[in-house]
């Protein structure tokens, strides 16, 4: 099979979507990769390394999309890229599509086959392609929320893990899932008080349990979390429904309740976002103010880490993208079943149910 591995042109994004030891495992077993010129400058890893590991270096975006039979990539393509990809292409990226609606309507008229790195799902439920940029953003989001805390930057002028004499920080937590726990793990590590949220009882009992005294839990509903905003220095919302709109648990008027220079960041903002103000920012302009609040909403929170990002994901995505090399994309779905989750769009057609409702296709 020939594979393409296009440069992200996503703002600000530096990952990519394969590092050379990917490479490496498909030229030896005979597949074509083919790797835009510069695509892993940003990750540290350059086009010598690509080259030594048997890949072909194409010039243009343009190319490497017109000589592949399967796009291997890190985002979503962006309206730039939409008349490049070609009818019964796989593309094997992250999409979210029930954020966009544009980008939808772009992949059903590709006639390309989309498979979502979100979507793939293991037997129990997990998403195994999710959990390592799930893992870098929770982990992320106490960190650029504890910078957008200083008061230069608008935020409360609050240290979240204090110093002797007075007071820690409080951190709340929405969701208790991956992105939840990692945000929990780093503002404690700092100090912080932290509360977690979420309405899975047996996610929020393995929470207690792992956690240190300073994490404590708390069932998630309307009532609760109005209450704990008042008190709040730090939110996280972190909420994920698999391959639909995140819930808005935090509408525009709860804002009020809220102390001027509280901080706010929004990982679930690739699914439309769990705040009612949420829109997506980049990393060249990551904030803006609503109501004395500063939100937080960087849409690809891990391409600021991009070596760290792209290992974390090749790691898991790899062994898909040699399944799919090998058997083509029919029979590598008819024999994962966690694969065959990943299908979004079929030449033309919606096959994943939630994004289907969610523009009532």
């Amino acid at each position: 099979m020939k594979i393409g591995v296009p440069k992200e042109i996503k703002n600000n994004e530096n990952r990519v979507g394969m590092t050379p030891a990917g490479v490496f495992e498909l030229t030896k077993r005979n597949h074509i990769v083919y790797i835009q010129a510069t695509a892993g400058f940003g990750s540290g890893f350059f086009d010598e390394d690509y080259q030594e590991a048997g890949a072909i270096i194409l010039k243009s975006i343009e190319e490497v999309y017109a000589s592949s039979d399967m796009i291997v990539k890190v985002k979503e393509p962006i309206q730039e890229e939409y008349d490049l990809i070609k009818p019964n292409q796989v593309v094997f990226t992250y999409f979210h599509f029930a954020s966009s609606e544009t980008l939808t309507k772009a992949m059903i008229k590709s006639n390309a086959i989309c498979i979502a790195y979100e979507t793939v799902e293991d037997a129990d439920g997990s998403l195994p392609l999710l959990t390592p940029m799930s893992e870098v953003a929770g982990r992320m989001s106490i960190q650029q929320g504890a910078k957008y805390l200083e008061k230069p930057i608008k935020g409360r002028g609050v240290l979240l893990g204090g110093v002797p004499g007075v007071p820690p920080g409080r951190v709340l937590v929405l969701g208790a899932g991956v992105v939840g726990v990692q945000a929990a793990k780093m503002a404690a590590g700092l100090g912080a008080h932290v509360t977690i949220m979420d309405i899975n009882m047996k996610q929020l009992r393995y929470v207690n349990d792992v956690m240190p005294n300073h994490v404590v839990t708390e069932f998630s509903s309307e009532y609760n979390i109005r209450n704990r905003i008042k008190e709040s220095d730090l939110i996280i919302g972190g909420v994920l429904i698999k391959g639909a709109k995140a819930p808005k648990l935090i509408t525009k008027d709860m804002l009020q309740d809220m102390r001027p220079g509280t901080v706010i960041v929004d990982v679930a903002v690739d699914q439309g976002g769990c705040f009612e103000t949420t829109k997506p920012t980049t990393h060249e302009d990551p904030t803006y103010i609503i109501d004395d609040v500063v939100h937080y909403c960087v849409a690809n929170m891990p391409g600021a880490v991009p070596y760290t990002s792209t290992v974390a994901l090749t790691n898991v995505t790899l062994p898909y993208v040699v399944k799919l090399a090998n058997e083509g994309w029919e029979k590598a779905c008819e024999n994962s079943k966690p694969l065959s989750k990943g299908l979004n769009i079929v030449k033309g057609d919606v096959v994943y149910k939630e994004i289907a409702e969610t523009f009532a296709l």
